[in-house]
């Protein structure tokens, strides 16, 4: 470090001195120059303040070097205590684990038949806390299973208390099975809040308010999503309100809430309507239209039949029925000869035949078109289910359920609509044609009377 200072500082004087020299007569007019023994001396003052710095700074280095040798050793022996410390505890948890063993082995020993007596105590806590999470008699007797979930999760022998506690809880389910109880419970409603009502328990089948049937969800009640239709929610109804005289007749789930829930997804009428499509919506809107119009048909053609048979038994004309019309033909030309009055006479039974007839070709296309159009249905349907199995392959049926029922609910549609059509056109057509016969045959009769052949 010396050698390096003093290198620089020679170096440093040799250009200072070349400096001085260029810059003599400039220096000499301003100041007096400092010599180069001054220069010199300058150097070597501060050579000696480096080396001492440097040898000062050495001998810190030194010290320091020792102190850091000392923390080393001590840090080395505090890890050897360590791992003598690490070392004698493992001895120790090898020797509390062979002791425990030792221990378990002689409780097993010990325990005998009690052991499997309370792994069947144990097991059957367990099975009858899940059949209490869904049970309804849980909703009159809440908090039952947490005691039993204790005893099954536990790895300890059950004391007498919870041995006897397990034969209380079996005792009280199987008793509450038999019995119609009625007590306050917290509902959910639709809309999630919970509201206090008074429920009516008929054992573990079934479990209703006035305004229906519930079902328990996490130790709670609520209700159906929807309620089951075919009187279900009145027999519920006459049960909740039943005072205790005589008999009634109630609706229970043995099945213990399976059936009800399969009664809820059942589609009602409007959303079998809806899976058809907008098919589904036009044969309905063909079916009420030629229905509507076959009736109408159907009853003005069965006034004409009444009015034509109230004419029949009148010899006086009126022109508010076919029958009298015809008459009244007759009577206009009577006076003419029997081929022109038989001409008069069929004519004016042959104006009143389409009269008869009128709408009820409609009602036969209306018929035969309404099944066509089950089948376009059938066939969108078709496509739209296999279009889900070219995207979505064959692995999800619910994927397929949509294409599937609009298929079969477009037939069904149809065929309903189809078959009253017939029955009414047959029905109409049938009533039309028997009223063109009674004219033809009245107006023949007319023909036949004796004033008409005199005529």
């Amino acid at each position: 470090m010396s050698k390096f200072s003093f290198r620089h500082a020679v170096i440093a004087a040799l250009v200072m001195s070349v400096a001085a020299f260029v810059a003599v007569p400039n220096a000499l007019a301003q100041s007096q120059a400092q010599s180069i023994e001054q220069v010199l001396q300058a150097m070597q003052s501060e050579r000696r303040a480096v080396s001492a710095e440097n040898q000062e700074r050495e001998a810190r280095f030194r010290r320091e070097e020792a102190n850091q040798e000392q923390e080393l050793s001590r840090l080395q022996a505090e890890v050897r205590a360590a791992e003598r410390e690490a070392e004698r505890l493992e001895n120790l948890r090898e020797e509390l684990d062979r002791e425990l063993e030792s221990l378990r082995a002689t409780l097993a020993e010990r325990q005998g038949e009690f052991g499997e007596l309370f792994g069947v105590a144990r097991a059957a806590a367990a099975d009858l806390e899940g059949n209490l999470a869904e049970s309804l008699i849980s909703a009159q007797f809440p908090n039952r299973g947490e005691d039993l979930s204790r005893m099954a999760q536990s790895g300890s022998l059950p004391t007498i208390e919870e041995l006897e506690y397990l034969w209380f809880t079996m005792l009280q389910e199987i008793s509450e099975q038999a019995r119609v109880a009625r007590f306050d419970a917290p509902v959910i409603l639709s809309d999630n809040r919970s509201e206090t009502e008074t429920v009516v328990r008929i054992g573990p089948f079934a479990a209703f308010t006035e305004r229906g049937f519930l079902i328990p969800r996490d130790g709670q009640l609520r209700y159906l999503v929807r309620q089951p239709g075919g009187g279900a929610v009145r027999a519920a109804r006459d049960v909740y309100n039943f005072d205790g005289s005589g008999v009634t007749r109630g609706l229970i789930d043995p099945s213990l809430g399976a059936l009800l829930g399969m009664a809820v997804e059942i589609p009602n009428l409007r959303e079998r309507i809806d899976q058809g499509g907008g098919i589904g919506y036009a044969i309905i809107i063909v079916a009420i239209f030629g229905t509507l119009l076959a009736l109408l048909r159907w009853l003005l053609l069965s006034i004409t039949a009444m009015r034509v048979k109230s004419q029949m038994r009148s010899s006086t004309p009126s022109s508010g029925n076919p029958l009298g019309r015809i008459m009244i033909a007759y009577e206009e030309n009577r006076k003419e000869d029997l081929e022109t009055l038989q001409m008069r006479l069929d004519d004016a039974v042959l104006q009143e035949l389409p009269k008869l007839e009128s709408g009820l070709n409609i009602v036969k296309v209306l018929a035969a078109i309404a099944p066509l159009m089950g089948l376009l249905g059938t066939v969108i349907g078709m496509i739209v289910t296999f279009q889900a199995i070219t995207l979505f392959g064959t692995g999800d049926p619910k994927l397929m359920a949509g294409g599937i029922s609009q298929a079969l609910v477009t037939t069904v549609l149809g065929l309903i609509a189809a078959i009253p059509l017939l029955l009414l056109h047959a029905f109409a057509s049938g009533t039309a044609r028997r009223l063109g016969q009674v004219l033809e045959q009245q107006s023949i009769s007319l023909v036949a009377e004796p004033d008409a052949n005199n005529g």
